[in-house]
């Protein structure tokens, strides 16, 4: 029993993801992300959907897969400290319909931006590369493992 908590779980930052209206707060803010570079006056159409590729996959990259622990004191006995917010996810269960939906949102943003590009070289590898940036992380097959050691404490 969690004694002076508003909610029952051990550790919130497991099922954050799955609350009511999150997919559709996350698609909106990419939109309104996209939105805004677009009012910026010297960004080209190419320029700001690269733009809001490449700083929706960095944000993505620090928030499920840099940052470590959770940002309230859980009674977990500091179990989670160890694990970023994607290994947190769902209590580290695979395939589910979050992790589904955060692993799908980049892809197609990338198609989006390769399409509104027209493939041009210098944008399609700069989307590439941000993308990889963010699926890599997600395979089921690197949970828990820090390559060269980085993001090991």
């Amino acid at each position: 029993m969690n004694v002076g908590v508003a909610h029952s779980e051990v550790n919130p930052n497991t099922r954050v993801m799955n609350s009511r209206g999150m997919w559709l707060t996350y698609a909106l803010g990419v939109g309104m992300l996209h939105i805004v570079l677009l009012s910026i006056p010297f960004f080209t159409v190419p320029v700001a959907w690269t733009l809001t590729n490449v700083i929706h996959n960095l944000g993505m990259y620090v928030f499920l897969h840099a940052v470590k622990g959770t940002p309230f004191e859980t009674p977990d006995q500091g179990k989670a400290r160890l694990l970023t917010h994607w290994e947190q996810l769902d209590y580290g269960v695979q395939f589910t319909s979050s992790r589904k939906f955060f692993t799908i949102s980049p892809i197609i943003l990338y198609f989006l931006a390769s399409f509104y590009t027209k493939y041009d070289p210098t944008h399609f590898i700069l989307n590439t590369t941000s993308l990889l940036t963010v699926l890599i992380p997600k395979l089921p097959q690197l949970h828990g493992v820090r390559i060269f050691g980085i993001n090991k404490y």
